[in-house]
């Protein structure tokens, strides 16, 4: 393995170990690793079964960006950016790098974030786990052989789940640490086993590096039709984000985080992350081969310890237990994970409240409006007596990874759609007829879904009769083949329209009452873009 050793080593970086140092191994060898130091099982049919402990899912609440000169004016602070002091900070990489060299063995996988040249990142990551070594090096974009031999990192990630962070000398809030360091390229992630940590802060340092360089950075999904065109689908959990863009008769970009360039769509990743839970070969038998194949990672899936068969619909170790695998493992994949600039944006949501039709047209502004409201709903609960639905506003369909203010990546999609003359779509996932927790009130069919997207996509839509919705102002289909006209009205489609009225204006004063802390940010045409109570 001494071709895959770069020139550029940790002591170059100012980081010594007496570990010893398994660089850039491949899948097998780390597979071999893992199982060896009983990091995890194999399954019957290959893949890695591993277990994360406590952490299944993000620390979002441990999660800190060091405020210096650097980010004091650039971040945008308050409950999803928390501060984190630079003496803090300095201790904790004391700390670390202590524990780095105390370490026997150390996995290091040299890796790029994002798939076109000119925008990508070299991130280096240090790991003290083979399995999490495997797991970055499957998300990520894997550099060539002859890459490898002159890769220097400009971004170092170390991922210590051991480590155990001291709140009084590191000015956190538990033993649980995400640090992220923008002047010194560092981030030390201590305390949490899960995964999915590591993927997310190369998504958070390509949010905030990209829209200097006018690149729009997106939380979303995206695949190329037979044409070449190019759709983005945003969207928050449980919309159908995944579901709708994989589309055998479209090609897959990636089902995550991509870029929007100049001349491109690219994914940031060369791997998915998807859920397991409850999976079927029936409703997702492309995900579901996946695991069957030697190269995947699964966390905190359900195994029998004599069959090595596999139980998705259990979920005693985690309701979020996921599975990674190379993007080529999904056929019809992009094999450049790139494609050309788009030419629809789908924007989903979940409307719990049966307000929202299942499709319409947006202007850019409205686009740029329904971008930084980021709105879903979701029934409240499950448990008795829950009447009414909860709304969610998620900004930009991805706060929790976007450093910057979230107008400078609205006004970047803002610029885009009318620099590219990009259609815009709102596409409502939820509810038809009711709000969920009405009795007898079902969720938008698929079928119906399905053929508003493909004519969205294909263009036909464009050439039928549109109405101005009385509450949001975006166009909504009065006829569509096909598809049931009374669905296409939300209103219609209600047996009490004094009770739809009544429910979508109190759904408008939510979207007005989350959108003020934006308003000082935008154009006035995008606040003429709000909806306005018919």
């Amino acid at each position: 393995m001494a071709d895959r050793v770069p020139a550029f080593t940790l002591v170059n970086q100012g980081l010594h170990t007496n570990a010893a140092v398994h660089w850039n191994f491949l899948t097998p060898s780390l597979v071999e690793e893992a199982i060896r130091r009983n990091e995890g099982v194999l399954a019957a049919d290959g893949p890695l079964v591993v277990a994360t402990g406590k952490h299944t899912g993000r620390s979002a609440k441990d999660k800190y960006i060091v405020k210096d000169a650097e980010t004091a004016d650039t971040v945008w602070w308050g409950k999803t950016n928390a501060a984190m002091d630079p003496a803090h900070f300095a201790a904790l990489k004391e700390d670390f790098l202590a524990e780095l060299a105390g370490r026997s063995d150390l996995f290091v996988a040299d890796l790029y974030g994002g798939s076109q040249p000119e925008h990508r990142v070299n991130v280096r990551v240090i790991n003290e786990l083979a399995w999490h070594n495997l797991f970055i090096r499957t998300l990520l974009v894997r550099p060539t052989e002859s890459e490898l031999a002159g890769f220097v990192p400009e971004y170092t990630i170390i991922d210590l789940p051991s480590f155990r962070a001291n709140p009084e000398r590191h000015g956190c809030r538990s033993e649980t640490v995400i640090a992220v360091n923008f002047t010194e390229k560092l981030i030390l992630i201590g305390g949490t086993a899960y995964a999915g940590e590591m993927k997310k802060s190369v998504f958070g340092i390509l949010n905030y590096l990209l829209p200097t360089r006018g690149v729009m950075p997106m939380h979303c999904s995206a695949n190329i039709g037979p044409n070449g065109d190019t759709a983005v689908f945003f969207g928050l959990s449980g919309t159908g984000k995944t579901t709708l863009s994989a589309d055998a008769s479209r090609t897959l970009i990636g089902d995550d985080e991509h870029g929007w360039s100049d001349t491109a769509v690219f994914n940031f990743e060369g791997g998915c992350y998807a859920k397991m839970i409850r999976l079927s070969a029936e409703a997702e038998p492309e995900i579901f081969e996946t695991t069957k194949r030697f190269g995947t990672v699964l966390e905190n899936v359900v195994i029998d310890p004599v069959t090595r068969q596999l139980d998705f619909d259990d979920n005693s170790l985690a309701e979020n237990s996921r599975g990674s695998y190379p993007i080529d493992f999904i056929p019809n994949a992009s094999a450049e994970n790139m494609g050309p600039v788009p030419k629809n944006i789908i924007m989903l949501t979940a409307d719990a409240y049966g307000v929202l039709p299942p499709i319409a047209k947006l202007t850019p502004d409205q686009a740029m409006y329904h971008f930084l409201s980021g709105y879903t709903a979701r029934v409240a609960g499950t448990e008795i007596g829950v009447t009414e639905p909860e709304a969610t506003f998620s900004t930009c369909f991805g706060a929790p990874f976007m450093p910057r203010h979230p107008s400078i990546y609205g006004n970047l999609l803002k610029e885009r759609i009318a620099k590219g003359n990009v259609t815009c779509w709102l596409v409502n996932t939820g509810w038809t007829g009711g709000k969920a927790t009405m009795p007898g009130i079902s969720r938008m069919p698929i079928k119906a879904t399905r053929a508003l997207l493909n004519a969205a996509l294909d263009g036909s839509l464009n050439t039928v009769e549109f109405a101005k919705d009385p509450n949001f102002g975006f166009d909504v289909p009065v006829a569509v083949p096909g598809v049931d006209s009374k669905l296409l009205n939300p209103r219609n489609a209600w047996e009490d329209t004094a009770q739809y009225d009544a429910t979508a204006r109190a759904l408008v004063q939510q979207f007005v009452d989350n959108f003020a802390e934006f308003e000082d940010h935008v154009d006035e045409s995008v606040k003429q873009a709000a909806p306005k109570a018919a």
